[in-house]
């Protein structure tokens, strides 16, 4: 039987699930949620590639990234942050979509699916 390791599960969530070389981290937000959205979107890229880094890969091995927005007229200055954090020619198979956040003060919330 294959090993799933979970990092900093709780009675909800992991922070990361990991399968079969296959990482799968939670929706990530910002730490400071007073913050704009290009401190927001930083903030989250900054936890991400923790994440990453602690189950042994980086960005450059990212599968599929699904964000949410909480408004998206923020697109643009997500989109220019998110480019200048992917590795040229790396870009993942991505969704962007605007939804209701479980916090008004939450602008920005990503999660990615990568691999070893």
């Amino acid at each position: 039987m294959s090993r799933i390791i979970r990092t900093e599960p709780n009675a909800i969530l992991s922070k990361a699930v990991e399968y079969h070389g296959f990482i799968f981290t939670q929706g990530v937000v910002a730490v400071d949620l007073s913050q704009g959205i290009e401190e927001q979107t930083r903030s989250v890229l900054d936890q991400l590639d923790q994440i990453l880094e602690e189950h042994g890969t980086d960005k450059t091995r990212i599968l599929q990234a699904q964000i949410w927005l909480k408004d998206i007229a923020d697109r643009t200055a997500l989109n220019t942050i998110w480019s200048a954090w992917l590795p040229e020619n790396m870009a993942p198979a991505r969704a962007c979509v605007q939804a209701v956040m479980a916090d008004p003060k939450i602008l920005v919330e990503i999660m990615l699916t990568t691999t070893k």
